[in-house]
């Protein structure tokens, strides 16, 4: 058995756990890691001895400290919630609503952090969860600002639907994409719940590249967009400024 296939079976015990599972017993992980009992219970016991995993008293395993620490140093994490974190507040105290970050992973958007607004808007966020990026603000904002291979590639692949407001054409996607470079923000109406309007801004790096999202979601009646548009937009060159942007470096 070489190398990679041992990496793959220690990483297949780690990839056990979501947000859905996150205590699993040996048994669950044998199971859902497609490994034996004994490897299993060889390789939580690695992880375990390393603080990647913890055991309590029942003998059920959790996530352990360990792996927080190291994410902690992820620049795209727990680093950018860091910088950000002063910015999303001050937008939150404008709005008293649901106040978002995401970064880009792929064909997906994952929120990295979430402040809870005061309104009942039906929100299905959490920090780590993942959207198709076409369904939500903080999505159309960070692929409106990808490269045009990625956007192209997007919008030919399949556009699952939440409601029957969800963008799945793609010529409306692009003219979505289009409007939201124009304008620098992104508004999405009712695409996951219906009872929602989001509007987000790019949040630019050192080099003008888009690296990440903001965005505030607040219920669809009563929304004023030209009144958080500039609040969002604040928000965004903020945290872009906090990771070393300046303006003669483009994008934002």
């Amino acid at each position: 058995m070489g190398e990679r296939s041992a990496a793959d079976r220690l990483l297949s015990v780690l990839a056990a756990f979501d947000h859905e599972h996150p205590a699993l017993s040996l048994t669950d992980i044998s199971r859902r890691a497609g490994l034996s009992l004994t490897t299993a219970h060889r390789l939580a016991g690695a992880l375990a001895a390393w603080g990647a995993l913890e055991r309590d008293a029942s003998g059920v395993y959790h996530v352990g400290l360990r792996l927080w620490e190291v994410a902690a140093l992820a620049p795209r994490g727990l680093a950018l919630r860091q910088l950000a974190l002063p910015y999303l507040e001050d937008l939150y105290e404008a709005t008293h609503e649901n106040v978002q970050l995401a970064v880009r992973d792929g064909t997906e958007v994952v929120y990295v952090e979430w402040l809870q607004g005061r309104s009942a808007v039906g929100v299905h966020i959490r920090i780590g969860a993942r959207w198709p990026l076409h369904a939500t603000g903080v999505g159309l904002a960070l692929l409106a600002h990808a490269g045009p291979a990625v956007q192209e590639e997007y919008c030919s692949g399949p556009l699952a639907s939440f409601t029957p407001y969800t963008i799945t054409d793609p010529a409306r996607l692009r003219r979505a994409l289009a409007e939201v470079r124009r304008s620098g923000v992104a508004v999405s109406e009712r695409q996951v719940t219906q009872d929602a309007l989001s509007v987000a801004a790019a949040v630019s790096g050192p080099g003008g590249e888009v690296v990440a999202a903001v965005s505030v979601v607040v219920p669809r009646t009563g929304a004023q967009v030209p009144a958080l548009a500039p609040a969002v937009r604040l928000a965004g060159r903020g945290i872009s400024r906090a990771l070393g942007w300046r303006p003669e470096h483009g994008v934002r």
